[in-house]
């Protein structure tokens, strides 16, 4: 485990925010921090001493951690390692992994302890700057939500091109894709047990205060971004692969349109607040768009292929459709990254990489060879609707671990 020292101008920095978050391939809404609190001595009647300690011990470590972690947010062009050479998220990880077994003995059945710590995070889709609440459960959300939240910073790491000595960028490799699905589903099923199984478990006067980082609409809208990206990350698999057809192609674009929809459905009434609210609802509406357009390509294709006029009249409308959806989703890029925190986007690849080469190219084409369908307006067809598909990808299942033996005697 690395070494860190702590500076006294860490929180300050955490709560300016930062100017400049630099490439974005993956948004991740800032990164809520815990407050320091010493746990050891109002748990000293109900746990015994040593496992007291033990817990405030890990989660001091975590508070350091994290605040490191978060700094390497708002400083995008300063990476930070561990003495031994490993990245401080994966790090933290682990920290959180042994963390929360031991504070799951706070909740086991039978234990009194539930409300008895006021745990404090810093937040930064609120609009208030922290939440403390006397809840355990709180606590177990908290470090879920944290969880997901660096597995989508690694997602991010992995998909954005390396810049080689020469300042040229590299490609993404086929590897690093690959691990990122793997990672996004992680991610995802972090999520998903937050959901189902941690935010029923909050009373209800302790959900009303919850900050909005962790309400059930930004959680659901994460989970379904979460797998919308991994999705956009296989339709470039399958655009790169020759075995590929146009049915797989569109049925990825397909899925990936529904949960973009779902994310943002879940953040459509929420108070986000302008900085990183702000600019996660501009980032699922662009996503949201640039996934229609990827269906709407690949469906009038396929639309295409049949031997009607109806056909080719709707394959033209989805092909300028599709056109116009990705002129739209340009425009909400350039607003999402001019949004503060002001960031950039890497040079184009994967799947839109393709599409921003075809989309256009192909719509012309095709209104070219069909213009004549279109010398009698009654004949117009309108936009064809998308097939519906169940999503295929599921969150991997993440099931919250056993109290460990000494909580539970404890």
């Amino acid at each position: 485990m690395g070494c860190f020292n702590s500076k006294p101008n860490d929180a300050v920095a955490i709560r300016r925010r930062p100017g400049n978050i630099g490439e974005v391939a993956v948004f991740i809404p800032g990164l809520r921090v815990p407050e320091s609190l010493e746990l050891s001595q109002p748990l000293s009647d109900g746990l015994p001493r040593r496992l007291a300690e033990r817990l405030a011990a890990l989660r001091s470590r975590i508070v350091v951690m994290a605040a490191h972690e978060a700094l390497s947010v708002t400083r995008p062009r300063k990476r930070t390692f561990t003495q031994h050479g490993g990245s401080t998220s994966a790090d933290l990880l682990q920290a959180l992994e042994e963390y929360l077994p031991v504070l799951l003995g706070l909740v086991k059945e039978g234990s009194n302890l539930e409300d008895k710590i006021q745990f404090s995070w810093m937040n930064q889709e609120d609009d208030a700057e922290e939440t403390a609440l006397p809840s355990s459960w709180y606590e177990v959300l908290s470090v879920l939500h944290m969880m997901a939240m660096l597995r989508l910073s690694q997602a991010n790491s992995l998909l954005l091109p390396k810049t080689s000595l020469e300042g040229y960028h590299t490609k993404v490799s086929e590897d690093n894709k690959r691990a990122s699905v793997e990672i996004f589903l992680k991610a995802s099923g972090f999520l998903e047990c937050a959901i189902q199984h941690v935010l029923p478990r909050i009373s209800p006067e302790n959900r009303k205060g919850l900050p909005v980082d962790l309400s059930e609409g930004v959680l659901k809208a994460i989970c379904m971004q979460a797998l919308g990206q991994a999705i956009d990350v296989q339709l470039g698999l399958a655009i790169d692969s020759p075995k590929a057809t146009l049915a797989v192609k569109r049925r990825l674009a397909c899925e990936m349109v529904k949960c973009w929809q779902q994310a943002h459905e879940s953040m459509a009434d929420l108070p986000l607040i302008d900085s990183w609210g702000e600019k996660h609802r501009l980032f699922v509406k662009w996503k949201y768009i640039e996934a229609k357009a990827a269906a709407y390509y690949y469906h009038g294709l396929i639309l295409d292929e049949g031997n009607t006029e109806k056909s080719r009249r709707m394959a033209v409308a989805a092909l300028q459709s599709a056109e116009e959806l990705l002129k739209e989703s340009k425009d909400v890029a350039e607003a999402f990254h001019a949004a503060p925190p002001v960031s950039r986007s890497p040079p184009v690849c994967g799947s839109m990489k393709y599409l921003h080469d075809k989309i256009q190219k192909d719509s012309s084409c095709k209104v070219r060879i069909n213009k004549d369908l279109y010398s009698n307006d009654s004949i117009h067809e309108g936009v064809p609707a998308l097939p519906d598909f169940a999503v295929a990808l599921k969150p991997e299942e993440y099931r919250l671990p056993a109290v460990t033996v000494d909580a539970a005697n404890g």
